[in-house]
């Protein structure tokens, strides 16, 4: 009976130590070890599996962590955590307290760069290479790991264009195993695929003529290919770059077959793979599959809309369209710049255009909200997906910042829903017509209306732009809320005592602000308490103290948000507890205040 290696691995000098014909059974065991754990805690799957050969590898051949390995993206680096001195704490992986889901400096020094996001690694990697020169240390190795989803990405090129034209000391090792999150797309995944099929001869290679040495592609399993391969170009200075083929799930069948379904698969059976399925029955829709449903179904009817994600068809629910009408649906990859000027050319020229990206993604696109739509007041429609706290994948991919980073562009809208209903029917709103661009902000997971497709999907009325709506009267305290969080009120006030002197305004329009609403509010009530799941720093509590401070208004003002630091990961529920946002800490809220 073999012994069990993995429990005398605690970091990779331990690893180091064995022999190169051991490495299979390392593989095997760090493989099993991976799905016992998020078969039942969950969490990603598919990608760190089929890195197992190469992290090991790279962790055997070079000197880690005095080399550097930088991860892209995160969520392909279980193993990694597990052969750098957390194997025993895994199990903790994405809780509260817990160890983060991706790559984290203050988590580990085998962490060197922080990576939620993708396509950052060569630039990142680049950066410490030259560093590394400057401050005389020649023997240093940086080596970036990077998907062909991501290498794609608008930044990787830019850091692939810099590292060809010094002599700095860089790895860069394409990950090719066509898909990212959903199938991989564009125009260098077709040829990357001709690459590995042997049809494009290595003279005209792309990465050759960036100036990197460039070898393979070699099998990404294969372990005597991988260490020779590596220990050749540990010895080789300057720019470096290796294609390794690998599969995605490799090792659980069903993660291989389906490797959509099991990038992320929550629970399932560890030793069949079968995935533990949840009851769906009288639960309410997911808010991504109110805006698909809801997008197809005006899409049909209207010609001139067009859809369009940077590499989230399945997670936004876009997908809908692109197998209905794939001609007016658009995956453009992982590239976030590229959607929103591509939908903006697209407005310009009279079609209807939902550019649907998660809000923390957003971000990466910024320069082109303002300069590509903004500046040029394009009614161009973002939907963004995972606003607010997402729960486990932590801080990285918190939509919190959208409201005040969007709030202080001149032409921009935003609107929060507070239900589905409100969500369908913003989506039917603006197709009819708007004169500026609009961020419809929506969270993750599901609604609040268990019936919403039967009795509510296709049943549209249109909103009046800029309104607030009461939804409870009260005498004394008057809450304000902006979007889904407002949930949580409602919830909060059906179980307080004194519920009966707070009122309750819906102020899903958070830009235009309802401008009369406000002062009717701040008129009637003592204190004002405004609600919001995204940062309380140039939020919608600060538009309402701005409203109060140009008006005069004295009333006592209390803001409940985000507070003014990044949230780490744990469930939704115990991350609001966190920021006190609540059910239970309003409850407590509105007791105090009531008294």
């Amino acid at each position: 009976m073999k012994s069990n290696l993995l429990s005398n691995i605690y970091n990779p000098a331990d690893l180091r130590l064995l022999k190169e014909e051991q490495l299979t059974q390392v593989a095997q065991e760090l493989r099993q070890f991976i799905i016992d754990v998020v078969s039942v805690k969950e969490g990603h799957l598919g990608a760190s599996l089929g890195v197992i050969e190469l992290t090991i590898a790279l962790h055997y051949v070079f000197n880690t962590p005095d080399d550097l390995l930088v991860w892209d993206v995160g969520h392909q680096a279980y193993g990694h955590k597990i052969l750098t001195e957390r194997r025993e704490i895994f199990h903790t992986n994405r809780q509260i307290d817990g160890i983060s889901g991706f790559p984290n400096r203050t988590e580990s020094v085998y962490d060197t760069f922080g990576v939620g996001h993708s396509s950052t690694s060569i630039s990142a990697a680049l950066g410490m290479a030259i560093a590394s020169k400057l401050k005389g240390d020649f023997e240093k190795e940086h080596i970036a790991v990077i998907g062909d989803a991501s290498i794609a990405s608008g930044m990787a090129f830019e850091g692939l264009n810099h590292a060809g034209v010094t002599d700095a000391n860089i790895l860069v090792i394409l990950n090719d195993n066509a898909i990212g999150i959903d199938p991989s797309v564009g125009a260098l995944k077709k040829y990357l695929t001709a690459v590995k099929n042997g049809k494009n001869p290595k003279q005209n290679n792309i990465i050759k003529s960036l100036n990197f040495d460039y070898s393979g592609p070699i099998d990404g399993h294969d372990f005597p290919t991988l260490i020779k391969e590596l220990n050749r170009l540990k010895k080789i200075k300057g720019p470096k770059f290796l294609h390794i083929v690998t599969t995605k799930g490799k090792g659980l069948q069903q993660a291989e077959e389906n490797q959509v379904k099991y990038h992320a698969p929550g629970k399932f059976d560890a030793s069949t793979g079968e995935i533990h399925l949840k009851s769906e029955e009288n639960l309410p829709p997911k808010y991504q599959d109110v805006f698909g449903l809801t997008i197809l179904d005006l899409a049909k009817k209207n010609e001139k809309i067009i859809g369009i994600t940077p590499a989230m068809p399945s997670g936004s629910s876009l997908k809908f369209m692109m197998e209905e009408l794939p001609e007016r649906a658009f995956d453009v990859g992982i590239a976030e710049q590229h959607a929103v000027t591509l939908a903006a050319g697209m407005a310009t020229q009279g079609m209807i255009v939902y550019c649907n990206i998660y809000s923390t993604f957003l971000q990466r696109a910024y320069d082109q909200v303002i300069h590509d739509v903004a500046l040029q007041d394009l009614p161009v429609i973002f939907c963004l997906d995972r606003a607010g706290l997402v729960g486990e994948d932590g801080a990285t991919h918190h939509g919190v910042f959208d409201i005040a980073y969007l709030r202080s562009i001149p032409n921009m809208i935003i609107y929060a829903p507070l239900n589905e209903i409100e969500l369908q029917n913003i989506l039917y709103t603006v197709q009819l017509g708007i004169n500026h661009p609009i961020a419809i902000r929506y969270p993750r997971g599901r609604g609040v209306i268990a019936n919403w497709e039967v009795e509510n999907f296709g049943h549209y009325e249109k909103i009046k732009f800029g309104q607030a709506k009461c939804l409870k009267d009260g005498t004394k305290i008057a809450v304000l809320s902006a979007g889904t969080i407002g949930n949580n009120v409602i919830e909060a006030l059906e179980q307080s005592k004194h519920s009966e002197s707070i009122a309750h305004y819906n102020f899903s329009f958070i830009k235009p602000l309802d401008i009369s609403a406000l002062k009717t509010i701040f008129s009637t009530f003592e204190h004002i308490i405004t609600i919001e799941d995204g940062v309380k720093n140039g939020g919608f509590g600060s538009a309402v103290l701005e409203f109060a401070a140009s008006n005069n208004f004295k009333n006592s003002i209390e803001i409940l948000g985000i507070p003014d630091e990044f949230i780490e990961h744990g469930t939704v529920t115990q991350l609001q507890q966190i920021c006190k946002i609540d059910v239970k800490s309003l409850v407590n809220l509105f007791s105090n205040r009531s008294k």
